[in-house]
């Protein structure tokens, strides 16, 4: 038994999903021991868990969602785990967040003369995933195997049982700054997406 326990961690560990992060995730659905048991089966398999009660899920553009990321090691207090699905980027925030952003965004007077936005023109739709939400988490273990037909992997792996999660203010902040620096025209060709490492210790 401590054999399999011991080949678990090591998994988790070698993609920074450490036991305790994917014991935090795997609290968020009906039957935590299963998803555990079945990481343990396959620590190469996604699984999809409920938002609302251990964490929400706010989705971007991964383009402008990594934007976001940056802002919040660059300038701020660092961010919760984030994963990439499909194209999106999903940061894991606190519960009551995928409600509150958008009655925030209204309420900071982000709405513009006929429907258009006065100060937030350059931020592409940010999807919230609350109460009655689920999302797909990546495999602790990594990218799933090729030819799996999803393209799912941790940005910033869980590592806790009880990691820090931004609120709304937060992400919305996090937004601001990546609208702005995305209107800044540069000849560079844009960096790697997977080329950054985020220093977790840094985190609240």
């Amino acid at each position: 038994m401590s054999r399999t326990r011991e080949s678990a961690t090591d998994r988790f560990d070698a993609s920074g999903v450490t036991p305790d992060g994917a014991a935090w995730l795997a609290s968020a659905g009906t039957y935590p021991r299963s998803t555990l048991s079945l990481w343990q089966e396959r620590p190469d398999a996604p699984v999809v868990l409920p938002c609302g009660a251990v964490f929400d899920v706010v989705s971007a553009p991964v383009v402008f969602g990594r934007r976001m990321v940056d802002r919040l090691w660059d300038e701020g207090p660092g961010s919760g785990p984030v994963a990439v699905f499909r194209g999106r980027m999903l940061l894991f925030a606190a519960p009551g967040t995928a409600q509150r952003l958008p009655s925030l965004m209204r309420w900071e007077e982000w709405g513009g003369r006929d429907g258009e936005c006065a100060r937030t023109g350059s931020i592409p739709p940010l999807l919230g995933h609350g109460t009655g939400d689920a999302v797909t988490v990546p495999p602790p273990l990594g990218a799933p195997r090729p030819g799996a037909g999803f393209d799912a992997r941790w940005l910033v792996a869980p590592d806790t049982r009880r990691p820090w999660l931004p609120g709304p203010e937060i992400l919305l902040w996090a937004a601001v700054r990546a609208a702005r620096a995305a209107v800044r025209i540069s000849i560079f060709p844009p960096a790697d997406q997977d080329a950054k490492v985020y220093d977790v210790s840094r985190r609240r």
